[in-house]
């Protein structure tokens, strides 16, 4: 007779992350009076990085969005500068990975345009873009860029198509993208890359999800799940899964968790509730970290991912009573590390006009750096030149540490001296009209810095960034007099820019008419 030991498991799994809650941020914290867009496509409306924060508006006539400072928090004047350039609605922005004063937009009126943002800010409304792109034959729903290679921007639209753009091409209107991927036979609801973008996957009205090799764009697999009908794709990192939110053929919200070498059957399927509004999926490769927010919930739940089953770990779910209507996300480059956030959204709440940022935070009571929920993660420097991709290279992403006091960004005087960046000096000079306050400053502070070599202040457009943020101001301000403090700086220093700029205008006026009298000097002296 053999007696069979019972062996003891326990009901949890042990994780860092279990409890990890979050934590809206304060009224002053939060930006209001924001006019959001009411447009009902399935997007999220908005996109942040570590210097701007850009939304979706609503107006009349055309399409527009605002690029707000991430610091510029409390009501947002409703005369506030927009980017409006387009002659159709808005529907989606993407901030370009590796230069934070670029970013991309596509419209109802066919067109993807790319634009430049000056390094303090957009002053006047602008409407004349960087790049146009003119290749679909409908309205574009939807831009990505290339997660490693730079300056290279995938859109697709109602046409069906998903189009692949070089933004290093010298012309400033490209109406023939490098390559055109026609796998599809309806609209495209959501796109996104593996690790080191040789993979896009995609779904579709259709209800099928592809896996397509995003340089040459062969199909590679396709699902078609009846039961499941997608509408949000993820890849999941280095795990070789993709995860899918959509609905079941009963209506009710769904995921999927598929393997990434093996479409024909989910390994999971989970419904969730009854509800209507798109799930939104998010995903930390740092934490392996789930985050699914339904469009018009108030409530976001989140998930830890294993490679092992169940594979999908519930955790817990953060309540709200204002819904969202889409969501930006925090690169983590962004993150403040010094209270253990491990990921930041910011929540549209179309019902208030307001931008509410959302941390993710994991509770620990030492205030030292962590590095355990913080390894090294993707940085803001290209692996590839735009070419370098075209010509067959794959690279993962350059990786950065978070730890405070690491050089994690240029700045952008630097930057526009790089090699292959899209902010370059020679376009830079083929548009001098189009130079903001701030950038003009930044170009004439070598001259600019013998005459005001004592104030420190002149340089901090040239200060190296910290977790995102200038050195000075590497600390938000935590009391109302330090943000008040913090505001009267702020507006020293545009005061005192704009008599710097006046003082340029002048001294140009008075260099064209010495040239104008020699001309007539130089005239007079040859008639006879």
């Amino acid at each position: 007779m053999t007696v069979s030991k019972m062996t003891w498991r326990p009901q949890y799994r042990s994780s860092k992350f279990r409890h990890v809650f979050g934590k809206a941020a304060t009224k002053e914290s939060c930006y209001d009076g924001v006019p959001i867009t009411r447009s009902v496509q399935d997007n999220n409306f908005c996109a942040v990085n570590p210097r701007f924060l850009a939304v979706i508006t609503e107006c009349a006539g055309g399409g527009a969005f605002l690029v707000l400072s991430i610091n510029h928090t409390g009501k947002v004047d409703p005369l506030h500068p927009r980017i409006s350039g387009h002659r159709g609605n808005v529907l989606d922005v993407k901030w370009n990975p590796f230069n934070d004063f670029c970013i991309a937009s596509c419209s109802e009126d066919t067109t993807v345009k790319v634009w430049e943002i000056p390094p303090h800010g957009v002053l006047k409304n602008l409407t004349s873009p960087w790049k146009e792109l003119q290749g679909h034959s409908r309205r574009v729903g939807l831009i990505e860029w290339h997660p490693t290679a730079n300056n290279i921007l995938f859109s697709t639209a109602y046409d069906y198509q998903v189009m692949i753009w070089n933004l290093d091409c010298p012309e400033q209107v490209m109406k023939n993208p490098v390559r055109t991927i026609s796998s599809h036979t309806d609209v495209v609801l959501s796109m996104s890359f593996n690790t080191d973008g040789s993979l896009l996957a995609t779904t579709c009205k259709d209800r099928k999800v592809r896996l397509i090799e995003s340089r040459s764009g062969n199909l590679l697999q396709e699902a078609n799940c009846k039961k499941h009908k997608a509408s949000k794709v993820l890849f999941l990192g280095n795990m070789k899964m993709l995860f899918t939110s959509g609905t079941s053929r009963w209506n009710d919200r769904q995921f999927a968790l598929w393997d990434q070498d093996d479409l024909s059957v989910p390994l999971l399927e989970e419904n969730l509730d009854g509800s209507s509004g798109v799930l939104f999926p998010f995903y930390d490769p740092d934490t392996h970290m789930l985050y699914l927010a339904g469009k018009g919930d108030g409530n976001m739940r989140y998930y830890e991912i294993s490679s092992e089953k169940p594979y999908i770990h519930y955790l817990t779910e953060y309540r709200s009573n204002l819904p969202q209507k889409g969501m930006g996300v925090m690169p983590k480059r962004g993150l403040d590390v010094s209270s253990c956030e491990v990921f930041r959204f910011y929540k549209l709440v179309t019902t208030k006009s307001l931008i509410e940022p959302l941390s993710m935070i994991v509770p620990r009571r030492s205030e030292s750096y962590q590095e355990d929920i913080y390894p090294m993660t993707a940085g803001n420097k290209p692996a590839l030149t735009a070419e370098e991709w075209l010509s067959g290279i794959d690279k993962g992403p350059v990786l950065m540490s978070l730890k405070p006091g690491c050089q994690v960004a240029e700045s952008y005087s630097e930057m526009s001296k790089g090699p292959g960046n899209s902010l370059d000096t020679r376009r830079s000079q083929s548009k001098p009209g189009a130079l903001q306050l701030a950038y003009i400053q930044d170009q004439l502070g070598i001259k600019g810095g013998k005459e005001d070599s004592g104030n420190t202040e002149d340089d901090r457009s040239q200060t190296p960034v910290s977790n995102g943020e200038d050195l000075a101001l590497c600390s938000p301000p935590r009391t109302e007099n330090e943000l008040r403090l913090k505001f009267h700086k702020q507006q020293e220093e545009i005061r005192r820019l704009r008599e710097l700029l006046n003082q340029r205008d002048v001294h140009v006026k008075q260099l064209e008419l010495e040239i104008k009298n020699i001309r007539n000097s130089q005239s007079h002296q040859s008639s006879p």
